[in-house]
């Protein structure tokens, strides 16, 4: 039985990698440009995982072969001025045109040049929509104008976490007459408190200080009719979604304890949040781990997803009718 090979592009501290190594998929080469993260990745995949440099200045050659390119891609707007230009001119484009300057159009380089059976992309719901759908439109366009197929889901993880966390999820194929369809996500519903610690140290708890800022900083909006302000969460509901920005006061997701100030996660209680394994190692500062865990994935839905990814590349079933885009809302 083949054994796939896949690339881990903006890698972070390797969530993707995780949902796709558990399928018995390999990683041949994985690439950040964060050297923190690089901290983490390493440490929990072997010294030297993660080739830490810019991805537009490495050349196609100096990736080794794969099946499947796998990637959470930055979202970045694209600009129609160059494109426009040389239509006035008469001038021959492509949609590779309209991802220029941008780090999708490193994507876009990596699967012309390498030609891989597959690719899987993951991004922020809002992708959808961004730039009034012209963002989502140009991606589309350009990886079936590479050949490939398209498909995608927004799905939310909060099935398999006790986290509301919506993401779009792109899958496509060289050979487009291979069908794919989104498999269904297991209706788990966790709750939050399956994942919180015992024995937390008492430098979670929001100082007098904070608690006070953050409570007038809520009054103060909600006076405006704005929803701006701390999220208390339910442990036996699911949590608000988990972002970057949590290191900074943590006041998304906040723990009540009774009698006295609510809490923030700790970073392994964040780990779990997406999935992670509590043998994940965590190497890095309370502030980094949040940065991390916030931009990373939720691993059982990758998973999930890459399970399918591999077992449509092993069976190649065929379409019975003509292609379209499958869109699909979990």
């Amino acid at each position: 039985m083949k054994t796939f090979r896949f690339v881990d592009l903006f890698a972070g501290i390797g969530g993707i990698r995780l949902g796709f190594e558990r399928t018995g998929a390999v990683c041949v080469w994985s690439n950040d440009y964060d050297e923190k993260c690089a901290v983490t990745y390493n440490a929990n995949f072997g010294e030297g995982a993660l080739t830490v440099r810019d991805i537009r200045e490495v050349r196609s050659s100096e990736i080794p072969d794969f099946d499947i390119l796998a990637a959470g891609f930055p979202c970045q707007p694209f600009s129609i001025a160059g494109v426009s230009k040389k239509k006035a001119l008469g001038m021959p484009h492509g949609f590779e045109d309209k991802t220029q300057g941008t780090l999708f159009h490193e994507i876009v380089r990596i699967l012309r040049e390498k030609k891989p059976e597959a690719y899987f992309l993951e991004n922020v719901r809002n992708l959808e929509r961004h730039d009034r759908g012209r963002t989502f439109e140009v991606i589309r366009e350009s990886l079936e104008g590479l050949g490939y197929s398209f498909y995608y889901a927004v799905i939310n993880a909060r099935l398999l976490v006790p986290q509301n966390r919506e993401r779009i999820y792109m899958i496509g194929f060289r050979n487009r007459k291979i069908d794919f369809r989104f498999p269904p996500i297991p209706k788990l519903n966790p709750k939050l408190a399956d994942i919180l610690e015992e024995n937390v140290p008492q430098k979670y708890t929001l100082t007098d200080h904070m608690w006070e800022y953050l409570q007038k900083y809520a009054e103060k909006h909600r006076a405006k009719g704005n929803g701006f302000g701390f999220g208390l969460a339910d442990p036996e509901g699911y949590a608000r979604t988990l972002s970057a920005r949590y290191y900074k006061d943590g006041s998304e997701i906040l723990i009540p304890q009774p009698g006295r100030n609510p809490r923030r996660l700790t970073p392994r209680e964040c780990a779990r949040l997406q999935g992670f394994p509590d043998s994940f190692k965590i190497p890095v500062s309370d502030a980094q781990a949040y940065k991390q865990f916030g931009n990373s994935v939720a691993v059982p839905v990758v998973e999930i997803l890459a399970k399918e990814v591999i077992r449509t590349l092993r069976e190649k079933p065929l379409r019975t009718e003509p292609y379209l885009v499958q869109r699909k809302l979990v």
